[in-house]
């Protein structure tokens, strides 16, 4: 039962990739035939991003009503409506339409399948959950490539994309008793009598009773630092290495790929070092592998140097995403897990949509050589946070400890 779920939930990660990238690859051919601006695909993502952060927000609600099992099937359902709609757009104003569902079907199954996974399953799985999400991120692209080259035009890739999530909702539907075995067993095992104990978590809390909480702000100012990093890192490293070093577009876009392999190479690996390391540990090997990929960045060597940095700055983002995810029910506790990573989830995309562009306008009226300065910046404010995440979850444990001894 655990293993067959298991082969469910990877899936239902690599599913959770599939989409992501298509945008991006499927937009030089899109733009014209709807008459849209090039600047416009960002409209898209903005709006995408807005659906994801609102869904983060509310998978504790939907999480606590539905389970886990049914919010990931509704969620991937709704995906793959939204994209059969981008397939049928024919104007701009169809596909900002299509990208609200788009958006709130992504967030509410990656809070539901993260915090699943953080309460159910080993570290290592964690990893290499979220490398499959970089499988399907990659995977992606082919499918569009594919579909554009065989004459299907990108509607056609939108399409197959959204036959192959069709396919996973329909084993999604028919795995739930599957989840509800697996709550049934989680349950007996840490002695709750409740019948399921992701759907009675105990008290609720309110957006800013949670953010009081002890521990809760540095933990979303470290997940927000996290993606705000790995997403400026990826978006503008080909622009970094042709402006500022002078390497052709060509040889800077494959440089640039080299990231994103790092990140997911890097969780492949880390799925085996999470087995000897806990996960507190893992954030900070990822943090001090991330901190000499930005010094290899910022050295001025050459162009083997730079390629290395580029590496290794993915090979550092790749434990702590996961890491940070799996230790919130041991910092949190499993009743307030849900709540944590919805609202963390909600950070990460704020991260992710805010902080590229401000580096873009670093980029445009400053200096572009500021890359490897913006990212050390927010490297060490990540430091700061999840250093002082440990230390109040470190006074939690010993406030719990002198309680019950009295």
């Amino acid at each position: 039962m655990t293993s067959l779920l298991l082969i469910i939930i990877y899936l239902a990660f690599i599913s959770l990739g599939l989409p992501d990238s298509l945008l991006g690859s499927a937009w030089p051919s899109m733009y014209q035939e709807l008459g849209a601006s090039v600047s416009w695909a960002g409209i898209i993502t903005m709006i995408i991003a807005a659906g994801t952060i609102v869904s983060s927000l509310a998978s504790d609600h939907l999480t606590r009503k539905l389970g886990a099992g049914k919010v990931t099937a509704i969620s991937v359902g709704m995906t793959a409506v939204a994209l059969f709609g981008f397939s049928i757009s024919n104007s701009f104003w169809l596909l900002c339409l299509w990208a609200v569902p788009y958006g709130l079907g992504a967030g509410s199954v990656d809070a539901a399948l993260n915090n699943f996974v953080a309460l159910h399953y080993p570290a290592r799985h964690m990893s290499w959950l979220h490398c499959m999400w970089g499988l399907g991120a990659s995977i992606g692209p082919v499918v569009m490539g594919w579909a554009v080259a065989g004459g299907l035009k990108w509607n056609g890739g939108y399409q197959t994309i959204s036959i192959m999530q069709v396919v996973l909702t329909a084993v999604l539907i028919f795995s739930l008793p599957l989840w509800r075995k697996m709550q049934k067993s989680h349950a007996v095992k840490t002695g709750d009598d409740s019948e399921v104990s992701e759907k009675n978590p105990g008290r609720h809390y309110t957006l800013p009773q949670l953010v009081r909480l002890r521990g809760v702000k540095e933990v979303l100012i470290c997940f927000f630092c996290y993606c705000a990093l790995e997403s400026t890192a990826g978006i503008w490293a080909a622009s970094y290495c042709t402006l500022y070093h002078g390497i052709s577009p060509e040889r800077a876009a494959r440089w640039a790929s080299l990231f994103y392999m790092g990140i997911t190479a890097g969780r492949f690996v880390c799925g085996f070092i999470t087995m000897k390391v806990n996960d507190r540990n893992m954030i900070r090997l990822g943090q001090v592998v991330t901190a000499v990929g930005i010094v290899c960045i910022l050295l001025p060597i050459g162009g083997n140097v730079l390629f290395a940095g580029l590496i290794l700055v993915g090979c550092g983002c790749a434990p702590i995403y996961p890491s940070i995810i799996h230790e919130t029910p041991i910092n949190f506790g499993a009743d307030l897990s849900q709540s944590v990573i919805g609202v963390q989830m909600a950070a990460a995309y704020v991260g992710t949509c805010l902080v590229p562009p401000l580096f873009g306008l670093i980029a445009q009226y400053i200096n572009i050589g500021l890359y490897p300065v913006f990212m050390a910046v927010i490297l060490v404010l990540m430091v700061i946070m999840s250093e002082k995440l440990h230390i109040a979850v470190l006074h939690k444990d010993i406030e719990f400890r002198t309680a019950e001894e009295n």
